[in-house]
């Protein structure tokens, strides 16, 4: 089957702006506990020293933004604990 080169670069842009699973895991996670503790995106953003819409990109089911190691480890500090939190306990 033959495609298009505007089909051809979708798919291509689909694959790379995908977000595995265990990305979408952490993401809820982090979201759970920034709402048990009563913290807005705009909250958590600016007390990661990042932009208003930081946390916001990174929950948006529409945006590939994710969060990286340092991101978890300071988010980890904020919330008062382990970033083991964050990450399921058994593999995806």
């Amino acid at each position: 089957m033959d495609y298009s080169p505007l089909i051809k670069i979708r798919i291509i842009w689909l694959f790379v702006n995908m977000i595995s699973e265990i990305d979408k895991y952490i993401i809820q996670r982090v979201r759970e506990i920034r709402e048990s503790q009563g913290l807005t995106q705009m909250d958590l953003s600016l007390r990661l020293g990042k932009g208003v819409g930081f946390i916001g990109d990174i929950e948006a089911p529409s945006k590939k933004a994710k969060y990286n190691v340092k991101h978890l480890n300071d988010i980890a500090k904020i919330f008062g604990c382990s970033p083991k939190e964050f990450w399921p306990n058994k593999p995806l």
